[in-house]
């Protein structure tokens, strides 16, 4: 996948990689495909998961969660360079709820994902 961003919408997008996808909430350097996440719901968002098919989804690691009204940057794995611009993203909640998943174009320039 080449130069990944995104931001979302209630709804979200992110790449799939058959597994777990490592990221880095440090800022990312140039190189990294990098993508914000803005948490607008009023419940913690505990897992960001992500897919290319809708039948096989990965997560990135967003450690100990992105707490209600939060922000975290988000760094892709190397290993999805290979994958496709477009992915589906949907958020799992702390109350055990998840998002609509939303397709998104992780190729498009400062892409930013809101919930």
């Amino acid at each position: 996948m080449k130069v990944h961003k995104f931001i979302g919408a209630l709804m979200v997008v992110a790449s799939l990689s058959v597994g777990a996808m490592s990221v880095n909430n440090a800022a990312a350097a140039e190189s990294d495909y990098s993508f914000k996440v803005h948490n607008g719901t009023k419940v913690k968002i505990t897992k960001l998961l992500v897919s290319e098919n809708k039948k096989e989804w990965g997560y990135f690691d967003i450690g100990q969660g992105i707490a209600a009204g939060g922000d975290m940057t988000l760094v892709w794995d190397q290993s999805t360079n290979s994958e496709g611009c477009d992915q589906y993203v949907k958020a799992a909640y702390a109350d055990g709820t998840e998002s609509e998943e939303a397709k998104f174009n992780f190729c498009e320039a400062n892409l930013d994902l809101e919930f």
